[in-house]
């Protein structure tokens, strides 16, 4: 079975940083598509960044410039580094693993639907 878990959330605030990351113990990591996704509450999930097998990215219009998705090959674990967080960041935030190394385009990389393995998320609050 595969389990990603996620831990860093926490409450900042605005302009402040945040690193996430994801870590499995079952899963290799670096040979398939990661993603981070978001959820606000009354919200769909939207996709926030991802990272290919040959650690190309890709990001949301949203966090472009302000968040980075990165990937430890050795320590098998994922991360998101956030900056200048603003109050709309605020969200359950899930790693999440797909089945196949690549994805072409930016919606395909960002479509929760496309995503077969999910942590079970960890909460960053975002005050002004």
């Amino acid at each position: 079975q595969v389990q990603l878990v996620e831990s860093g959330g926490g409450s900042v605030q605005a302009g402040g940083s945040l690193r996430l990351s994801c870590a499995s113990s079952s899963y290799t990591l670096r040979n398939t598509c990661m993603g981070w996704f978001r959820q606000a509450p009354g919200k769909e999930r939207e996709g926030v960044a991802n990272i290919d097998s040959d650690a190309n990215t890709k990001y949301a219009d949203s966090v472009k410039g302000r968040f980075t998705i990165s990937r430890d090959n050795a320590k098998n674990t994922l991360y998101l580094q956030m900056s200048s967080l603003k109050p709309e960041d605020t969200a359950m935030y899930y790693c999440a693993a797909d089945l196949v190394p690549f994805r072409r385009g930016i919606l395909e990389a960002l479509d929760p639907d496309n995503y077969n393995y999910w942590g079970q998320g960890t909460q960053v609050t975002v005050s002004s």
